[in-house]
């Protein structure tokens, strides 16, 4: 049960993301959380870093939704002026939204990567779903209620993980 709170990957950031090694495992679509994960959680919009980020990942021919369990008014506003899809009220670790993204894509599960900063959400719910999944550091050290919640927990099952040699990285 733990190895499913595994990511494939963990990076520093979106921007630290290997998209030709991507290609080579013939992903076509990222699947990835916003808040703390493209931008801070209290940021209403995207930055000019990551809009560039944004299209260069589209112009390598990636196709890109945000996946959020954030309600429709906070992920629009940041995704339509971005024009990034979105789907809101995810209900992460849940599959649901991950396999509509998945379908609205047009993709199969094995062309899409899961990008998010929370184990309890982005990785199990994507591991859970059978996606390869990337888990980057939080932008911000600070989080909304509901994820200082999730924090809290996160941090005992990535300590059960190191105890039982799973984790190979170091937190912060």
């Amino acid at each position: 049960m733990l190895k499913r709170f595994i990511p494939n990957e963990y990076i520093p950031s979106v921007y630290d993301l290997d998209l030709d090694h991507l290609h080579e495992r013939n992903i076509k679509g990222i699947i990835t959380d916003l808040d703390n994960t493209l931008v801070e959680w209290d940021r209403p919009e995207a930055t000019p870093e990551l809009l560039s980020w944004v299209k260069l990942v589209k112009n390598k021919g990636f196709q890109v939704t945000i996946v959020s369990n954030n309600n429709k008014k906070r992920v629009s506003a940041f995704s339509e002026p971005s024009g990034i899809t979105f789907i809101h009220s995810a209900k992460k670790p849940l599959g649901r939204a991950f396999r509509k993204a998945k379908k609205d894509m047009g993709l199969h599960t094995n062309e899409v990567v899961v990008i998010g900063d929370q184990v309890l959400t982005d990785v199990f719910g994507g591991n859970r779903s059978g996606f390869y999944t990337v888990l980057v550091v939080p932008i911000a050290k600070t989080d909304g209620m509901l994820t200082k919640i999730n924090r809290n927990i996160e941090r005992r099952v990535l300590k059960r993980l190191k105890d039982k040699g799973h984790v190979q990285w170091e937190e912060s």
